[in-house]
């Protein structure tokens, strides 16, 4: 996909601001990496605040990594108001199937908020399109049914861009398009938060191309070739995330032409 390059150095030029309400666990580095693809991020929780802040970002990315109900109301005011702007809405459904309550506050957020892109694993998206799936507490377990075929299924059902996240990245537009991604490395699924800070790179690149599927396969493989570029020297968890952040910092359009690995389907 010859736009990739040309996607990260917009990202790069205008530096969005990218709103995140998100997960305590992986709140640092959401930040890290979404300043170090080029956009400036913000953590603003609080509802009192959280409309307001969303109203002047690129992008809003919703995590319910630790959610709780007063979290999601200030997701749905923050939501709305994006809505309201224009402002491309990610959602992250992690732990999605996990627990009722998990399952049913995406679901709410769903109702509630437009969303431009749904992201999450095999089981998230899998339990999210009405696939019977699994998960292990944030981890996924098993699904049925071929994982292009549910990412279309949820596509199509609710209008958003659906993002699943794996050895083999699948992106399903509502119009019917798939991009299937096969960048990245075995390390990534071995480091806390690297599917948190994939959805901050989705949104950094949503805030600045308005084909949104085109926009979360551009960011998922600049991340994966940031992984396979940050494997080549670092070996253990603590280190390779450091090396990670500083490969997306580092990418160059070289890299990116010489290494994207994306396949368009229909």
């Amino acid at each position: 996909m010859a736009e990739i390059s040309g996607i990260l150095a917009r990202v790069r030029e205008r530096k969005p601001l990218v709103h995140h309400i998100t997960n305590w666990v992986t709140i640092y580095e959401c930040a890290a990496i979404t300043r170090a693809v080029g956009a400036l991020p913000v953590m603003a929780h609080a509802e009192e605040e959280s409309a307001e802040m969303a109203g002047i970002s690129g992008a809003l990315v919703l995590n319910i990594g630790t959610l709780t109900p007063q979290i999601v109301s200030s997701m749905v005011s923050a939501g709305r108001m994006a809505n309201a702007k224009g402002v491309p809405v990610i959602l992250d459904g992690v732990g999605v199937g996990a627990t009722k309550l998990r399952t049913e506050k995406a679901k709410e957020i769903m109702g509630k908020v437009k969303l431009a892109v749904i992201k999450g694993n095999r089981s998230e998206i899998g339990t999210l399109a009405g696939a019977k799936a699994e998960t292990k507490g944030v981890e996924a377990v098993s699904v049925e049914g071929d994982l292009d075929a549910i990412a279309k299924k949820l596509a199509k059902a609710s209008g958003a861009t659906v993002v699943i996240t794996g050895k083999r990245d699948v992106v399903a537009s509502p119009s019917g398009e798939v991009y299937n991604i096969d960048n990245g490395h075995e390390m990534m699924g071995r480091v806390v938060g690297t599917g948190c800070m994939a959805a901050s790179m989705i949104g950094a690149f949503c805030a600045v191309e308005k084909d949104y599927a085109k926009a979360a396969a551009a960011a998922l493989a600049c991340f994966g070739i940031a992984g396979e570029l940050a494997a080549k020297r670092a070996k253990a968890p603590m280190a390779f995330k450091s090396a990670l952040i500083d490969e997306v910092y580092s990418l160059g359009e070289d890299d990116v032409k010489r290494m994207a690995r994306v396949e368009v389907i229909g």
